[in-house]
């Protein structure tokens, strides 16, 4: 009777094992999602102190935009500028094709 209890122990061990490691790893994601939704605010915060770039602009049923809109590569987004040059600056840019030319050097 004895080692037919013994076997049934150790026959649960495992799983009882298995049991324990699965709550604690439960509790720590728990604890982490909770710290990780605490220092969220003060992310978003910081993130949100930029300086304001000096080619944005405001266009009249659009919105804020950023780089120089007669770019034929313009993404007409306040975050990024362009599809070549995203991080800007428009001046000076050697990827600048305005928008009219490039219709015309099609047609001609």
């Amino acid at each position: 009777m004895l080692k037919t209890l013994l076997v049934i122990a150790v026959g649960f061990l495992p799983s009882l094992f298995s049991l324990w490691v699965i709550r604690k790893t439960h509790l720590r994601s728990r604890l982490r999602m909770r710290q990780a939704s605490m220092n969220f605010p003060a992310v978003q915060g910081r993130q949100s102190i930029r300086p304001i770039e000096s080619d944005r602009y405001y266009l009249e049923g659009v919105g804020y935009l950023i780089g120089d809109i007669s770019c034929k590569f313009n993404a007409r987004s306040a975050y990024i500028r362009c599809a070549i040059n995203p991080n800007g600056p428009c001046n000076g840019c050697r990827h600048y094709e305005p928008k009219g030319l490039a219709g015309s050097e099609k047609k001609a």
